[in-house]
């Protein structure tokens, strides 16, 4: 499953540079699928979804950083642990149980990605 960040986050912004898929923003913060991946134009998300990955979207919260569920990949194929919740000094980078997925499907999103 994706990781998410929660509302006890103090924007410290601790995170944000370790995400090897470039799946986490700052709060307010436009954003693109073609960020940090070599996804470009438009493309289909492994979950079926139409995007152009070289549009600006909309942030998804205004308040604290937040991660992209369709970009994060809880670093598998990368970490042996999800780097966002190792490095965040409040704990608020856990399991998003609305984005639940296999260890086979977050590899394939990496593969997806990075094109590897």
């Amino acid at each position: 499953m994706a990781i998410k960040i929660t509302d006890e986050c103090i924007n410290c912004g601790a995170c944000e540079p370790e995400c090897p898929n470039n799946a986490i923003y700052e709060a307010s913060e436009e954003w693109r699928f073609s960020e940090g991946t070599v996804l470009s134009g438009n493309v289909v998300l492994p979950n079926g979804k139409k995007v152009d990955a070289d549009t600006s979207q909309e942030p998804i919260c205004d308040d604290v950083f937040f991660i992209i569920a369709d970009k994060c990949t809880e670093c598998k194929g990368f970490h042996t642990e999800p780097q966002c919740a190792a490095v965040c000094p409040v704990d608020c980078c856990v399991p998003d149980d609305e984005n639940i997925e296999t260890e086979e499907q977050l590899l394939a999103k990496k593969t997806f990605l990075h094109k590897e």
